[in-house]
């Protein structure tokens, strides 16, 4: 069997590196006008694109329902791959043999709830400031994508800040431990000096993340206790929790280290919760591809520190 010329795989049939990233904003933007204007191009020139990816795949990718496009199944069945794609060729031309901090531009991904934002997120940017002050940290919001286990999605970014008991890594410091509260409007006149299991089941409550699986494992244990929570709002922003119960009889389950500093702020009590609720680890997980990598070898050392000084503050 003849061997394939490997400089020539990087050209597929005609395609090259330019219509991978075509064909990941036509995916996204489901729009040819709104793709060329993410990339930069002319209409025409994405139009073409499309054309030839199409004849490409032998699909129409982006279909007309009505005065808007739709992907195609297979468009659905491609995004995925091509996000991973896109990351990848990124990452390659973005890779450095060693990373300077002093120097170095590169972007950092992280996927965190606003909670590890709130809490880890500002001490990192600090510490971007002072030692890399070229390179940059980006947050992007927890998806069901995220919580997916997929390790295909974990491989197009630098980490995930999440507790414990969410997603399933072989890598992870752990960074800070925190407490479940539940935090009530200060002028509730249903709640006493204390909860009660019964107050659980009788107060409407507000949450985040209406994906179960998005659901804290304090949520899921005061289930099995006999709580059937009644849900009247669901924000998937831990922030918003005490302002959706500060003019309500609502009660809403918020980490302590987030609610503690806002409570007089935003008017709400803090209480603890009438059952032992499991404690929060909140932790700093990665793909093992990224061990070897100098800039994340970097990113993790600068999480230890801050580790460190969450679980020993002065």
């Amino acid at each position: 069997m003849e061997a394939k010329d490997p400089a020539g795989a990087a050209y597929l049939h005609g395609l090259d590196i330019g219509h991978i990233h075509a064909l990941y904003a036509l995916l996204s933007e489901r729009s040819v006008t709104g793709a060329a204007q993410r990339l930069g191009r002319t209409q025409p020139t994405l139009s073409a694109a499309l054309a030839r990816l199409r004849r490409h795949f032998s699909d129409e990718l982006l279909t007309r329902v009505g005065n808007h496009y739709q992907l195609t199944p297979f468009a659905e069945q491609l995004r995925p791959l091509v996000a991973v794609a896109v990351s990848a060729v990124e990452r390659v031309f973005a890779a450095q043999s060693e990373f300077d901090p002093a120097t170095s531009d590169r972007v950092f991904t992280v996927v965190s709830s606003d909670y590890g934002i709130s809490v880890v997120g500002a001490a990192l940017v600090a510490r971007l400031q002072e030692q890399a002050p070229r390179a940059c940290v980006r947050f992007e919001p927890v998806t069901p994508e995220a919580l997916s286990r997929n390790p295909d999605f974990y491989r197009t970014l630098d980490g995930v800040l999440m507790p414990h008991g969410y997603i399933d890594l072989p890598r992870q410091i752990d960074l800070h431990r925190d407490r479940w509260m539940c935090v009530v409007a200060a002028g509730n006149p249903l709640v006493g000096e204390e909860l009660t299991m019964e107050d659980l089941n009788a107060l409407p409550w507000v949450t985040t993340f209406h994906d179960p699986l998005g659901r804290a494992p304090a949520w899921r244990q005061m289930e099995l206790l006999g709580v059937t929570p009644r849900v009247c709002g669901i924000a998937d922003s831990f922030l918003a929790m005490p302002q959706l119960v500060c003019a309500t009889q609502g009660i809403a389950l918020v980490q302590e280290r987030l609610v503690a500093p806002l409570a007089d702020a935003l008017r709400v009590r803090v209480l603890e919760c009438p059952f032992d609720a499991v404690p929060l680890i909140e932790a700093f997980w990665w793909h093992p591809m990224y061990d070897s990598d100098s800039g994340h070898r970097w990113l993790r050392d600068t999480l230890r520190d801050i580790a460190r000084e969450l679980m020993n503050p002065e």
